[in-house]
């Protein structure tokens, strides 16, 4: 067998102190199925004066995911979606032809300590479907598929594993997954055009072989690795039908460049539909 791929994180100042782990885009790799954006935040304690809101951005092109394994967050959009993300919850925003977001402390939580922890991923759109209207989806933890095995809990966020099917909608093949397993516990992975697995909080084990927390091992297409974890260990699966190269430029992804100056033209000149409600933004870079 090939030697497996591996993605190491580096860390990014998303502002105020808010850092994240990136693994993807990595210089190595692009993507792994449709994900070609893969940020680990915290778990990040925040103190009462702490501002770590994400003020009115704009996306192009791509399909941002949120789950959260602590905390909570506001989600508002141009298209007048507003709702608050919870652990457990799929938040699914198409892009399409544009959107603006923002991503802010919820009133009730503000003014007193407390810790935010959560993976955002972005998915790239099929070329046929860039150009779509944008629109917001929530899925609630409730509504999201529990797979049971002896010491395992997998959750089935986006696509279909071990016969269950998320109702996550999606516009292409896609695999997300949360798996916990206890300590001695083992899961044989479902198979996907392309995966790849996170260690989020520990170390964990592919066919006996030690992987370290906090790094992406991208698995081969045809193989069928069991996965354990001695010390007991939380891994996100990601994967699904890879889409082909995109172009990225700031929150922009495209398949064509010509579209990726546009976008940054019509973000200077301030054309994206606004967030109801929001009088910040953040300039182009």
């Amino acid at each position: 067998m090939a030697q497996r791929q591996t993605l190491l994180p580096h860390e990014k100042d998303l502002g105020g102190g808010f850092r994240v782990r990136r693994l993807l885009p990595a210089a190595a790799r692009q993507a792994v199925g449709p994900f070609l954006f893969f940020d680990h935040f915290g778990p990040v304690e925040a103190g009462p004066d702490d501002n770590h809101d994400v003020r009115p951005h704009p996306h192009i092109g791509l399909a941002t995911v949120t789950y959260l394994f602590e905390g909570a967050m506001m989600h508002r959009d141009s298209t007048g979606a507003v709702q608050r993300i919870e652990p457990g919850a799929i938040n699914w925003m198409t892009a399409g032809r544009g959107i603006v977001h923002s991503e802010r402390t919820p009133d009730d939580l503000r003014g007193r300590p407390r810790r935010s922890h959560g993976l955002q991923l972005w998915a790239a759109l099929p070329v046929a479907d860039e150009e779509i209207a944008p629109s917001f989806a929530h899925t609630p933890a409730a509504a999201i598929p529990v797979h049971q095995a002896p010491g395992a809990t997998v959750r089935v966020l986006v696509g279909e594993a071990f016969g269950l099917l998320s109702p996550v909608q999606t516009r292409s093949p896609t695999l997300y997954l949360d798996i916990q397993l206890a300590p001695g516990a083992s899961l044989a992975l479902p198979p996907a055009p392309e995966r790849a697995l996170y260690g989020v909080d520990a170390p964990y084990a592919l066919d006996g072989t030690a992987q370290p927390a906090q790094q992406m091992v991208v698995l081969q297409a045809d193989e069928q690795p069991l996965l354990s974890a001695p010390q007991g260990a939380r891994v996100a699966l990601i994967g699904g039908a890879p889409l082909g190269h995109r172009h990225i430029v700031w929150n922009f992804v495209a398949s064509r460049r010509e579209r990726l100056l546009q976008a940054q033209d019509d973000w200077r000149a301030q054309r994206f539909p606004a967030v109801p409600g929001e009088t910040e933004f953040i300039p182009l870079p």
